[in-house]
């Protein structure tokens, strides 16, 4: 079984695959007791750690005191070829996601779109070559960013909304976060389709059940493509020791 830990700024996340299927996820502040928990219950033949926070040793002990351990920074092989311009200030998050899609489209053009704080889209072609992509603001980051750098818009919970036209300021917040930004991700999946006829569009993250069927094209969701990913990783280095 393999050990799969995903440091994130305000997320924790700790799964274990055994083969491609997904038997213990735990999302916190914190997995340290989640990591104690797992290697009392499974087997673990070696772990990955993405992280973006700065201290991480604590965990990263642990975990190499139980079992071999690798931690993914931008020297690591993977199993596509990546050609960032600056792969050491790449998201590790993003090369796991595409990483992933690259699997399960093989021979592709593939948008991912992770849809989370904010939203992220990565482009891999159908010879396995990352090319980047492009981020902006998430829907509740565009919701908390009007609040924050405006005197009397107040602050609003994302839910569901269908109005153009909205009769409130609630409601006229809700449709301009809303529809702009689905016209956004249809406008930029259109242009890639546009440049890459086939394209196959792969769509995760927290806010991708809220914008899946507002989209108008053909979408693939993928729930837990990160760490996914990450295990693709894992699996790859494994076998080239």
């Amino acid at each position: 079984m393999k050990l799969i830990v995903d440091l994130g700024n305000s997320r924790q996340k700790a799964a274990v695959f055994s083969g491609d299927t997904l038997v213990f996820q735990k999302v916190s502040a914190s997995i340290y007791e989640a990591l104690i928990q797992i290697f009392q219950e499974y087997e673990i033949a070696s772990a990955i750690i993405s992280s973006v926070i700065g201290d991480f040793s604590d965990i990263s002990n642990f975990i190499r005191s139980k079992c071999p351990l690798l931690i993914l920074n931008e020297n690591t092989p993977v199993p596509v070829k990546n050609a960032y311009l600056t792969p050491e200030t790449l998201g590790k998050d993003r090369l796991a996601a595409v990483v992933a899609a690259s699997k399960m489209f093989p021979g592709e053009n593939i948008l991912v779109i992770d849809a989370g704080s904010c939203i992220k889209y990565d482009f891999i072609d159908s010879s396995s070559v990352y090319h980047g992509g492009s981020i902006s603001p998430g829907l509740n980051m565009r919701l908390k960013a009007l609040h924050t750098f405006t005197g009397k818009l107040p602050l609003i919970n994302l839910s569901e909304s269908n109005r153009l036209t909205g009769g409130n300021t609630q409601q006229s917040i809700l449709s301009g976060v809303v529809n702009g930004t689905v016209a956004e991700v249809n406008g930029i999946i259109e242009q890639y389709i546009e440049k890459y006829p086939g394209l196959k569009v792969v769509l995760s993250g927290g806010d991708s059940e809220y914008l899946v069927n507002k989209l108008k094209s053909k979408i693939f969701a993928v729930t837990n493509i990160v760490l996914s990913g990450l295990k693709i990783i894992l699996d790859y280095n494994d076998n080239i020791k």
